[in-house]
Formats: C-alpha cells, structure tokens, sequence
C-alpha cells in the first residue's frame, strides 16, 4: 500500500487526510472500492496532537508510516503559529528522505475543490499544468480585505478590486470561505456573473492530489519561511 498524507494547519485547528496514492476521490474516480481514505478535521486542535492524529489515520486505514510516500502541507496565508506547526511536523516526517514533500499555499489547495454549475468538479489545472484562470478562491484577510487567488497569482485586496477581478477574468467556479459567501457586495457579484460556489470545507483533501503533478517536491520548504511576512511576500 502507498499512501499519501495531507496537512493543513493554516485555518482553525488541524485537517489531515490519508489516501491511496493515485486514488483521489474527485468527478473522474468515483470508485470507493479502489481507494482508501481517512480524514481527521478538529478545528479546537493545536499542534501538539498532530503525531497521534497521524497515529489514528494510520492504524484506521490498516498502513504504517512505511507505507507515506508523499506528504503534501499548506504554507498560507494563515496563522503563523499554526504553519509553523505544521510545516515542522511534515519536515520532519519527512527528513530521513523515505518520503518527499510537497508545499502548497492554501489558495492552491482550496482551488482543487472548486465545482462548476452542474456540481462536477472542474480540473484544477489543464493537461499541460497551468492553472485554470476560470477558478478564483476568496477567504477573509480581515474586514474589508480578502486573500485572493486567480490564474496562478495571489492577492491581499479589498472588496471592490476582488469584484472587479472576478468580473475581468470571466471566473465561472469561486471556492469561498463563509465570511466570503455571507458579504453582501461579493455574493451579488458572484451572482452577476453566474459563478457557481464551492465552500473551503466538507470536502476530501485528496482532491488536491492533481497538486503533486504540478508542484516540486523539496526538503527545504520556502515556508521556512515566512519571513517576510505573507503579506509583505505578495507585494514584493
């Protein structure tokens, strides 16, 4: 058995998955029986539990820590704290070079569970790896300012500038996050321009499986990292 391990710890708490390698569970493998998955989400957790929550996964699923692979870890935007955490943790499962490891930002990932308006999921990148610029991801920054993330690049923008991306860029599928889809200025653009809607929750996280075609892995992760910070990253 190979096994993939995916860690998020860039929102609230701690979302790990395990998967069958090669099996994700998306609109083009829909085949249970072929794939083995477990996830564990606990938006309280801090970092501390991370290496029982691989522990359960592990003995859930019938594998060991032999059997990872891949490791595939979010690198923002986020809490500090939390990326900290959870970059470390993958780093370190990842040092005596058994298994390789992949950083994504979290926009990335969350691109992969965008939907279009017949509730299929849309390919998050095209055959030859670029990204789809019909796909747009929005989650609160704070009031006013929101993380973006269209065609490949991300943003730290107000509210009128993401409406005004979307609107240029013709997006057809946006994942949102819950303060994204409760803004009454964004949810009428969203609506104007007949974009279907995914949430940043509920769904596998090996739907971001198609990541490790398109991103290299590397023992020294730019997230060793946040220093400048994201934000200041994204103006440089």
């Amino acid at each position: 058995m190979t096994i993939d391990l995916y860690v998020d710890t860039s929102r609230k708490g701690i979302s790990m998955a395990v998967a069958t390698s090669g099996q994700p569970m998306n609109a083009r493998t829909t085949d249970a029986s072929a794939r083995v998955y477990d996830e564990i989400v606990n938006t309280e957790a801090r970092g501390e539990i991370l290496g029982e929550s691989l522990d359960t996964l592990l003995t859930r699923v019938g594998a060991t820590l032999d059997d990872v692979k891949r490791v595939m870890v979010t690198l923002g935007p986020g809490s500090f704290s939390g990326l900290r955490t959870g970059v470390a943790f993958c780093q370190g499962l990842c040092f005596s070079g058994k298994r390789e490891l992949y950083g994504v930002t979290t926009l990335q990932a969350l691109a992969c569970f965008a939907h279009d308006a017949a509730g299929n999921t849309p390919a998050c990148t095209d055959a030859a790896g670029k990204e789809c610029a019909e796909i747009a991801v929005i989650i609160r920054a704070r009031t006013g300012f929101w993380y973006m993330r269209l065609n490949g690049e991300e943003f730290f923008i107000e509210t009128p500038e993401v409406i005004e991306r979307i609107k240029n860029a013709k997006v057809k599928a946006i994942v949102a996050d819950a303060p994204a889809q409760e803004d009454e200025a964004l949810k009428a653009a969203f609506a104007k321009i007949g974009a279907s809607v995914s949430p940043d929750t509920g769904k596998p996280l090996d739907m971001w499986a198609p990541l490790f075609s398109t991103v290299k892995p590397s023992l020294i992760q730019e997230a060793n990292y946040i220093q400048p910070s994201y934000f200041e990253k994204l103006k440089s």
